[in-house]
């Protein structure tokens, strides 16, 4: 998951800059090993903080360790979700700027509550984007999640190609 070679196909760190700002609280929901999550914490700065959420416990310590060995830890805090919430502390509900869901959305249960709780977690007027593989998920699948967001407080700002994959970008009202 986290090769030389993904990183030139997806470029995380084009991602890092479009999306995060110096200072910026994001919310890297489906970390896995921290693929993504080691370009937001760079962006982020020091008086940044990068939530490194994931399932599997094992993930979240091989992101541990990959940020302590770069020196990035002091910015990143991790957090092991249940299958059916991200369970994050309700004290950072509207703290957040930027949220990605990136290649797994589909492998989330309710996708209409996990877009509530990301919802509630950003600022108003923060940034969600997310991304889903067209060979895992189709065009209209995708569209639904599009469509379940909207329901959930956000408005569509675009649709676009993440390499191959399909994404949007939303903002919360």
């Amino acid at each position: 998951l986290d090769t030389r070679f993904r990183r030139i196909l997806y470029r995380p760190d084009r991602l890092a800059e479009e999306y995060v700002r110096q200072g910026a609280h994001v919310l890297d929901f489906g970390c896995g090993p921290g693929f993504f999550t080691r370009e937001f914490a760079k962006r982020a700065g020091d008086t940044g903080r990068v939530y490194a959420v994931d399932l599997q416990d094992e993930m979240l310590r091989i992101v541990e360790g990959r940020m302590e060995s770069e020196g990035l830890l002091p910015r990143v805090t991790t957090h092991q979700c249940r299958p059916d919430s991200i369970g994050l502390s309700p004290e950072l509900n509207g703290t957040l700027d930027v949220a990605f869901a990136i290649f797994v959305v589909h492998e989330v249960p309710d996708p209409e509550k996990l877009f509530r709780e990301i919802s509630a977690l950003l600022k108003p007027g923060g940034t969600f984007f997310f991304s889903e593989p067209p060979i895992i998920v189709p065009g209209r699948e995708f569209e639904e999640k599009v469509r379940l967001a909207g329901e959930a407080g956000f408005r569509l700002v675009n649709r676009s190609w993440f390499f191959v994959n399909r994404a949007a970008t939303l903002k919360r009202e």
